[in-house]
Order: C-alpha cells, then sequence, then structure tokens
C-alpha cells in the first residue's frame, strides 16, 4: 500500500533551515569572539613586553647618566689638577724672575733717576719714579730694552711736577718682561765689579775678565769708590753700570 504523507514537509523545512543558519551565525559569533579575545591578549602581552623593554632602558640610561655626571666630575677634578700643576710648573719656572728683576732695576736705572714704585701683573711691570730730565729717562727705558729679563719699554707719562729741584720729572713706564733665550742665567756670585777709574771693558766676544776683578754685585759702601760712574759709561755698559751712583743721588 502506498504511503502519502499529508504532513507540510516544506514548512518543516524552512525551520530546520532556520535553525541551521542560527546554529551557524552562534558558531561564527563565538569564533569571532574568541578571535577577538586571542588578538587582545596578544597586544596586551606585547604592550607589557614592550613596558618591560622600556624599563629596562629607562633603567640603563638612569646608570649612564650617573657615569656621566661622574665622569664630568672626575673632568672637572682633572682640569682643577691641571690648572694647579700649570700654576705649581709656572711658579717653578719663575721662582728666581723676581730676584733677577730686582738686580735688573738696580743694574738699569741711572744715577739721575730714581723709583717710586713698582706693581706687576702677569708678564708686565709698571714703574714710577722721578728723574732729572727727559734724557736720564730714555737712557733708562735704553737700559732696560738691553736687560735680559725686561724687554719693550713704553713711556706712558712725563711731566715736570717740580716737586724735587733734584729730580722735577716724574715718568711712568710700561714695561713688558722677558726670559734669557738661553736656559742658562747669568749668575750673581760671579758678576764682575769695575771700578770708576777703570776704563770701559772689552766687548762680550773677548777674553773675560781676569779671576781679580770678580766680586760679588753688592760691595759695602767701604769697599766701594765714592765716585758716581758716569752716565756715559752707563750707556755703554746697559746692566753692568755700578749701583753705587744710584745710592749717591738717592741720598
Amino acid at each position: 500500500m502506498a504511503h502519502i504523507n499529508l504532513l507540510p514537509w516544506r514548512t518543516e523545512r524552512r525551520k530546520q533551515r532556520e535553525r541551521e543558519f542560527f546554529m551557524q551565525l552562534a558558531a561564527a559569533f563565538v569564533a569571532a569572539l574568541l578571535v577577538v579575545l586571542l588578538w587582545v591578549f596578544w597586544m596586551d602581552q606585547r604592550i607589557d613586553s614592550q613596558n618591560e623593554r622600556n624599563a629596562y632602558l629607562q633603567g640603563e640610561i638612569k646608570q649612564l647618566d650617573e657615569r656621566i655626571s661622574k665622569i664630568k666630575d672626575l673632568e672637572k677634578v682633572r682640569e682643577r689638577l691641571l690648572a694647579r700643576k700649570q700654576i705649581i710648573e709656572q711658579l717653578q719656572a719663575n721662582r728666581s724672575q723676581m730676584v733677577h728683576l730686582f738686580d735688573e732695576l738696580v743694574k738699569t736705572i741711572p744715577a739721575s733717576a730714581r723709583l717710586d714704585g713698582l706693581k706687576q701683573t702677569g708678564d708686565s711691570m709698571t714703574l714710577e719714579g722721578v728723574a732729572q730730565s727727559n734724557a736720564s729717562v730714555a737712557e733708562y727705558m735704553r737700559n732696560i730694552e738691553s736687560s735680559p729679563w725686561m724687554g719693550h719699554a713704553d713711556l706712558r707719562k712725563t711731566e715736570n711736577t717740580h716737586g724735587d729741584l733734584r729730580l722735577p720729572y716724574s715718568f711712568g713706564l710700561d714695561v713688558a718682561l722677558s726670559r734669557p733665550k738661553t736656559d742658562e742665567t747669568p749668575d750673581d756670585d760671579h758678576t764682575p765689579v769695575i771700578p770708576a777709574s777703570a776704563p770701559a771693558p772689552a766687548p762680550a766676544s773677548s777674553a773675560p775678565a781676569p779671576a781679580a776683578s770678580v766680586a760679588h754685585p753688592a760691595p759695602t759702601p767701604a769697599a766701594q769708590p765714592a765716585a758716581a760712574v758716569p752716565v756715559t759709561t752707563a750707556n755703554a755698559e746697559g746692566k753692568n753700570a755700578s749701583p753705587a751712583g744710584h745710592r749717591g743721588a738717592d741720598k
């Protein structure tokens, strides 16, 4: 006998397809949700990893900053030590300069001039004094320029103040200090002293003076003749002029 289905099969099939569609939609939604969750988790992991790297870099940068600050402090200490070293070396090199300068001041000043004050600033010296005439000032400048420890002399002022009848002219000089070209400086203990009655000494290229004429550079008034050395002799000798004339003029 034939079987006949009288039920609405199309409606049942439509309902089944609808159920399958919603099931597939729910599965797609769940899969999309899982994908989104996995992506969020992966991004969070990357962010955490980058934050850890940033923290590590910040720590290393902080350590490097501390090291740089220590290096800067060490460089400052090094610069201070080098400055002290240079000052000590300069003092060591110029420890005898003042002695030679005072000796040259005594040797170069003529009998017709007198110093009232001096001031040294670095490699320059300022001299203040009085003289008998402008010719005495010019002679003093020539003697200074011929000295191995003093260089060029600039005349700052010269005027007739009538303060002293014997030394009416006041002058001011700016002298540039220098050092001898050779390392061997003249020895003050072996500087020959020439009496006032002796003739002018021979040039520097001639034979040295005999040992009998060698004496100390600071003779006592009793050993030195009372007469002053003439100005022409001081001009010819420059720094070898006798300091006795200067002491006679200052009296």
